[in-house]
């Protein structure tokens, strides 16, 4: 299993929108992201989001860390 990465808010929003989620409304630093077929989630914008809160995220967009890796590196 591969490391979580370090990454802020707003990285992780641009690598979930390359699968589809596109963000629907924001409040505050808060990010409201949506999908079609999958589950709505919301994303901080801090720069940093904490292991725990990013797992959390993946799990809820059904994505391993080695394809949320992926998805940054395009």
């Amino acid at each position: 299993m591969a490391k979580i990465p370090i990454t802020s808010g707003k990285v992780a929003i641009k690598a979930l929108e390359k699968i589809g989620y596109n963000v629907v409304r924001t409040r505050g630093s808060h990010f409201r992201l949506s999908h079609k077929t999958k589950k709505p989630i919301t994303i901080p914008g801090h720069s940093v989001l904490g292991k725990g809160l990013l797992r959390k995220i993946l799990r809820d967009c059904d994505l391993s860390v080695e394809d949320f890796i992926v998805l940054l590196k395009k």
